[in-house]
């Protein structure tokens, strides 16, 4: 009997989110959460479930505009060390959204590891933002070198994260806000007083939030005054900027 060769894995993207824009004029790839370490392949409703819902209302936020909104589908659960499988998936997806639409602004969506993701394939050329959710950060060693930022200059980020994260460090992540201000000056930061990873207890100040800032990367719309505010301030306040109740990108 002939050997079965093992079949090689492929990250690909989900449907588009929404009514499908008749023409496409920009792109949200939504980036689930993952481990630090797997080779499993990730369960396709789990893992994308929480983002299921910032798709949903980025798609219907942007129809007007011509966005499209897809689910990245990862090879693997994990990020794997210095393969940073989803990282390399993430990159990939956007150049598959290139391929698909042509020269159009994405935006990187990503929660946990996915917004580690987001954040490490923000230099991919059509990128123009990157806003991460509670985005999972490795712990800084001294021997090793850190979280790169460099790739995010020229990019608008954007860093979501609850005070009371008991699975991903907030503390990492303004730390992270801070280096990469330093090389971008359009790099902004809002906790979520005692939320936790999943955001569920602001989640509708959270999704707005994230509207907000993607309708204006991707599509010049003017965001809202805490957004404008929290990128001109300087660190740390622009990086440690509340999220209030109420919030709403109605409020210019």
């Amino acid at each position: 009997m002939a050997h079965q060769a093992t079949p090689v894995r492929r990250a690909r993207l989900g449907r588009a989110l929404g009514p499908q824009p008749t023409a496409v004029s920009g792109a949200v790839l939504l980036l689930p959460g993952g481990d630090e370490v797997s080779a499993r392949r990730p369960s396709p409703i789990l893992a994308t479930a929480s983002m299921r819902a910032v798709g949903r209302r980025l798609a219907r936020a942007g129809r007007d505009e011509g966005l499209a909104a897809h689910v990245v589908h990862y090879r693997y659960r994990g990020w794997n060390g210095s393969e940073a499988h989803l990282a390399q998936d993430a990159t990939w997806a956007a150049d598959e959204i290139v391929r698909r639409y042509g020269d159009v602004p994405v935006c990187l969506v990503g929660l946990g590891m996915g917004g580690r993701a987001g954040l490490r394939a923000g230099g991919h050329d059509a990128v123009n933002s990157v806003l991460a959710l509670a985005p999972w950060l490795p712990e800084e060693d001294a021997a090793a070198p850190p979280e790169p930022v460099k790739q995010l200059a020229g990019r608008q980020v954007l860093i979501v994260h609850g005070t009371n994260d008991g699975r991903t460090d907030p503390e990492l992540s303004f730390r992270l806000a801070a280096r990469a201000k330093k090389a971008n000056r359009d790099v902004c930061r809002f906790e979520v007083h005692a939320d936790g990873h999943g955001l569920h207890q602001y989640r509708d100040e959270v999704l707005a939030l994230a509207e907000d800032f993607v309708m204006g990367a991707l599509f010049g719309r003017v965001v809202s005054r805490p957004v404008r505010d929290a990128f001109a301030a300087p660190p740390p306040l622009g990086l440690r900027m509340p999220l209030a109740a109420g919030f709403s990108p109605s409020r210019r």
